[in-house]
C-alpha cells in the first residue's frame, strides 16, 4: 500500500533523513521506532506531504505522492493524527471533527461517520459542544484520531499517540489503534511507548540519526537484544 524509497529529507541546509526506505501493506500496523531525534515525525510529514523529500519517492496505492500537495494526500486515503493532537482549541469537538471531511466522499457521508465517530468514542458524543481546548489530555487525543477517522482514510498514521498520557488512558490509545485496524484501516505509527507498540505491530523499523538500521516483526524485534537494550531499559 505504502512504500518508501531511498527518501532525503532536509529542514533547510539540514539533512534529517538519509535514504529511508521502507513499506506497509494493506491491512498491517507498522512501527517506526527509534530515539527523540531519529526521523520518525519527519518521515510521517514526508509521507503526508507536509515535507517533500530532495530525493527518493513516496508511491501509495501504486502512485507517487511526493510531489502533490498535502491536501491532495488527504484525498488519496492518508490521514495523519498529529504530535501533539493540534486541535483548534477554542471551537468546538463536533467542529473540529467536522474539519476532518471537507472534500469529497468524506464530505458526502459526514454525518454517517460522525455518529461512527461517536459510538467509538462516547465522551466525544458527551462533550460535542465543548470547547475542544477545555478537554483532558486524552478527550483531546481521542478528538483528534476521530478527525482522521472522519476523513475515511485507508492508512492512518499515528505520531506519539500516547504522548502525555496517564497509563490508564494509554492503555485506551493503543486499544483504539487495534480497533482502527480491526476496521480495516491500515497503521503506520510512530511511538515512544516501544514496548507496547512493538507488541501490537506487525512490523517495524527502526530509526536511527535519520536511518533505517533495522527491520523485523515486531514480536521479534520485542526480543531483539540491541533493541532491548537501546529501547527497553533491560
Amino acid at each position: 500500500m505504502l512504500k518508501v524509497s531511498n527518501v532525503d529529507v532536509f529542514y533547510g541546509d539540514v539533512q534529517v533523513l538519509w535514504g529511508v526506505s521502507f513499506e506497509v501493506k494493506e491491512g498491517e500496523v507498522v512501527a517506526l521506532i527509534g530515539a527523540n531525534g531519529a526521523g520518525k515525525s519527519t518521515t510521517l510529514k514526508t509521507v503526508s506531504g507536509l515535507l517533500r523529500p530532495r530525493k527518493g519517492s513516496v508511491e501509495f496505492d501504486g502512485e507517487r505522492i511526493d510531489q502533490i500537495p498535502a491536501y491532495r494526500v488527504i484525498e488519496k486515503g492518508i490521514a495523519h493524527v498529529p504530535e501533539a493532537r493540534r486541535l483548534f482549541p477554542q471551537m468546538s469537538v463536533e467542529e473540529n471533527l467536522e474539519l476532518g471531511a471537507l472534500k469529497g466522499e468524506a464530505k458526502a457521508r459526514r454525518k454517517e461517520t460522525l455518529e461512527k465517530v461517536f459510538t467509538r468514542f462516547p465522551r466525544l458524543k458527551e462533550r460535542r459542544r465543548q470547547l475542544a481546548g477545555t478537554m483532558s489530555g486524552g478527550e483531546q487525543q481521542m478528538a483528534a484520531v476521530g478527525r482522521g477517522l472522519m476523513s475515511l482514510p485507508k492508512m492512518l498514521l499515528f505520531d506519539e499517540p500516547s504522548l502525555g498520557l496517564s497509563p490508564l488512558l494509554v492503555e485506551e490509545i493503543f486499544n483504539v489503534v487495534r480497533q482502527v485496524r480491526e476496521d480495516g484501516v491500515t497503521v503506520l505509527i510512530v511511538e515512544q511507548n516501544v514496548r507496547q507498540t512493538l507488541a501490537i505491530a506487525d512490523r517495524a523499523y527502526v530509526l536511527e540519526t535519520g536511518k533505517v538500521i533495522r527491520e523485523g516483526r515486531g514480536k521479534d524485534l520485542l526480543e531483539d537484544e540491541e533493541v532491548r537494550k537501546a529501547y527497553l531499559g533491560v
